[in-house]
């Protein structure tokens, strides 16, 4: 299944460098609450793979947030993941 990497996690004064908010295409925090878990991979266009876990939903218009194992790079914003 494909998703799309929204933004970084952030608060008002920091950002959270291995966390990112992922649209996944669910319409409620309930749907987006069955992805709780998953794995996700972001290929960047040189082949190299970034792999991360789903870990909540983010609101309750079915975004999710993903920690992935290190940062993704600002590149990656509006790009595609694989959640598998």
């Amino acid at each position: 299944m494909k998703g799309r990497v929204v933004q970084f996690r952030r608060s008002r004064k920091r950002i959270h460098e291995r966390h990112f908010v992922l649209d996944v295409d669910a319409k409620s925090k309930e749907e987006a609450g069955k992805f709780v878990g998953k794995d996700v991979v972001w290929e960047s266009p040189g082949g190299k793979e970034i792999k991360g876990k789903i870990s909540s939903a983010h609101g309750n218009k079915g975004m999710v947030r993903a920690i992935f194992e290190k940062g993704l790079p600002g590149q990656a914003r509006n790009d595609g993941v694989e959640v598998k």
